[in-house]
């Protein structure tokens, strides 16, 4: 099946020969769809409706099924990632201890909602259900980076800081 033009990615883009590369190493079977995706977005950082149709056009697949796997899997993205990324646990020790509190508080400072990225594109929210920290409840990682065993004022204090937003 040839490539539809409205699909068909700019020739000089290394990051699409590498996909092809995947895609063709796998015969351009169907079966090739979660490798392929994990491989444009590995290139991309995100997966957007023309690398969604490229690669649906190319495997032979409709795109409403790549577009179930791609929404089925949480490790595919649809949007840009932020500059930074927050992790904010919300298993039931950090739930308990507060957690809940810090979401409610990045959706009224920050206007951002799990899996959502601020506008500027500085701050990417991921709400984790546990990251095997209890002890150390309440627990969020920016950047990575295990943060646990502080109060609320404390938490918010350390995230504004990390944004250049401290008062």
């Amino acid at each position: 099946m040839p490539v539809n033009e409205s699909t068909a990615p700019p020739a000089d883009d290394t990051r699409w020969q590498l996909i092809d590369r995947v895609m063709q190493r796998l015969d351009r079977r169907p079966d090739a769809l979660i490798e392929t995706l994990h491989a444009a977005q590995d290139a991309f950082g995100y997966l957007d409706s023309t690398t969604l149709a490229h690669i649906a056009s190319r495997l032979r697949l409709p795109p409403a099924k790549v577009f179930g796997v791609v929404t089925f899997y949480n490790h595919f993205r649809l949007k840009p990632k932020g500059e930074h990324t927050l992790a904010v646990c919300t298993g039931t020790a950090c739930h308990l201890k507060g957690n809940d509190k810090m979401l409610a508080w990045l959706r009224d400072r920050y206007h951002l909602a799990p899996g959502d990225t601020s506008p500027d594109n500085r701050l990417s929210l991921v709400e984790v259900r546990c990251v095997g920290a209890c002890a150390l409840a309440p627990v969020f990682l920016p950047d990575g980076a295990l943060v646990g065993k502080k109060s609320f004022g404390e938490a918010t204090a350390i995230i504004e800081e990390w944004l250049g937003d401290a008062p």
